[in-house]
């Protein structure tokens, strides 16, 4: 059976991986680093060149070719996944006008507001699967926000693409918008494309937002398609640069949580908490899957043919954890350790995780991050341990919200980068979800874009048939009964934090602090019990 490779584009770098379709082993991996671009001036910013991308995948590819000590010819076909998300205006010769709009960039937040105004005034069946809510890190508002402060192109603009087609674009050597391979994954969940509706949002609405949007949708036009189909074959001057074999097929892209919850063994009806930077919780649900409020879209087809992909987020998790460490002048692993001995609420403080908006349930980006609790006495491990458990909280209160729709009622799997370098969060996660927790033993980054490699060169029939040989196996970390009842105590008061400050429920403030200072106490008071117990003689 053939070795395929698979590409992974995360946040900061990107990450190329061989496997043996025989064997299911990893024959060699490397990752290559881009630059993030940022402006002190305006927070919101967040953009990437494409041409770094691609440099930083040439490298990667080229690395793991040598460490997996193989021929380049060898392999037989190549994927890749991306972040969501990230939009590139570009020129009829698909060059772009300028960097991507990452996802992380939140400057569309204006024009997202003035879709979702519209589009629940008229009802707009496009809006209901995408939440209720347009976000503003989906496409409409970042290419509206392009060309409202960009005058002097907006005559230039051809078409704007996701990250995932432009990457499969570029290297098939697709030169026409026409042709262009659009993700079924990507149109549905960021551009309100259903073929339930005929497409895209009707244009006369879209020129309704904003003139400017006129026409727009005839130059979003191109090839859909899902990761079971063909965007191309590796043309012959990027099978020079990458060291590969000119003519090897390539799938249509796909976003990464998509492709980690593949390589993570996902399968019908469960849900993939993708642990990265961010977390996207993919939810493989059934071709019947109703209306989830608050989410990132239902869309058939998207995680995979005959099923439903249900996304949803937290808008920064990793990210989180590294700039208290940074505050600290210390690193992550550092702050974990030792983690693993506190109990439930043990610090007194409580952390809702808005540290970058609010993805999922309230798609707010106006609100910031909340410590509540703070003594003399507190240390930046406190406040990691505090994260941790208002991150398990938010993904509870999102498992709830799609669950109570039907969706996701089966294994809870945490994929993604971070899981398997902190034993300290599935635990805490297992507890606070009250239920099991699944986790792959090793990476599963990049595997999901492998899996998809394999099915395009015929290596395997089906994805079950795929995940079977390749996908990682799984760990189970288990809800510790000791801390359900305490567990169960403080997220009640996250719950009534998280809709009090986020969606303006009434909320008794008086109560708040006394309740946090309780557990504080609670922990102190076994601690000095536990040390001034006397031994049995």
């Amino acid at each position: 059976m053939p070795l395929i490779a698979g590409a992974d584009f995360g946040t900061l770098s990107v990450r190329v991986t061989i496997m043996d379709t025989d064997s299911g082993q990893t024959r060699g991996s490397a990752i290559a680093p881009y630059p993030l671009k940022r402006d002190p001036a305006d927070p919101l910013l967040a953009q990437q060149s494409h041409d770094d991308h691609m440099t930083a995948l040439v490298k990667a590819t080229r690395e793991a070719i040598a460490a997996a000590a193989i021929d380049g010819s060898d392999v037989a076909a190549f994927a890749a996944d991306t972040t969501g998300s990230s939009v590139v205006i570009v020129d009829e010769n698909l060059v772009p006008l300028d960097d991507y709009y990452l996802w992380a960039d939140h400057r569309g937040h204006r024009e997202a507001d003035e879709i979702t105004a519209l589009a629940r005034a008229e009802n707009l069946e496009a809006l209901k699967w995408c939440g209720g809510t347009y976000s503003h890190e989906w496409g409409y508002a970042k290419l509206l926000h392009f060309l409202r402060h960009n005058p002097d192109k907006r005559d230039r603009v051809a078409t704007a693409l996701e990250h995932c087609d432009m990457v499969a674009a570029t290297l098939c050597g697709i030169t026409e918008v026409a042709q262009l391979p659009r993700s079924v994954c990507a149109m549905g969940h960021k551009w309100m494309w259903g073929a339930a509706w005929g497409g895209y949002p009707p244009q006369d609405f879209l020129e309704r937002v904003d003139p400017l949007l006129a026409g727009i949708n005839a130059k979003l036009e191109g090839r859909m398609g899902t990761a079971l189909d063909i965007a191309g074959t590796l043309s012959p001057l990027w099978a020079e640069r990458l060291g590969l074999r000119a003519g090897i097929p390539i799938p249509f892209g796909a976003f990464d949580a998509h492709w980690d919850a593949i390589g993570s063994g996902g399968k019908l009806d469960d849900i993939v908490n993708v642990v990265g930077t961010s977390t996207c919780f993919i939810a493989i649900g059934p071709t019947d899957t109703h209306l989830v409020p608050g989410i990132c879209g239902a869309v058939p087809d998207s995680v995979v043919p005959g099923a439903t992909g249900v996304e949803a987020g937290q808008s920064a998790t990793g990210d989180i954890f590294e700039a208290i460490a940074k505050r600290a002048g210390t690193d992550v692993t550092s702050l974990v350790g030792g983690l693993e001995h506190r109990g439930p609420g043990e610090t007194g403080l409580l952390r809702l995780t808005w540290d970058n908006g609010d993805r999922t349930v309230l798609v707010r980006s106006d609100l910031g991050g909340v410590t509540l609790g703070w003594d003399l006495g507190h240390t930046a491990a406190d406040e990691m341990h505090a994260a941790i458990e208002g991150m398990a909280m938010h993904t509870r209160i999102i498992l709830e919200r799609m669950r109570s729709c039907g969706v996701g009622t089966g294994r809870v799997i945490n994929g993604g980068g971070i899981p398997q370098k902190n034993d300290v969060l599935n635990q805490i996660y297992a507890d606070v979800l009250g239920e099991d927790v699944y986790v792959p033993t090793t990476s599963p980054t990049g595997v999901g874009s492998c899996i998809f490699a394999a099915l395009a060169c015929g290596a395997f029939a089906d994805v079950q048939e795929a995940q079977a040989r390749l996908s990682p196996p799984l760990k189970i970390f288990h809800p510790r009964p000791e801390a359900r009842a305490a567990y169960e105590e403080l997220f009640a008061l996250f719950r009534e934090l998280y809709f009090g400050f986020g969606a303006g429920e009434a909320v008794d403030l008086s109560t708040v602090l006394p309740r946090l200072r309780a557990f504080r106490l609670k922990a102190s008071d076994a601690s000095v019990t536990k040390t001034s117990t006397p031994s049995s003689p």
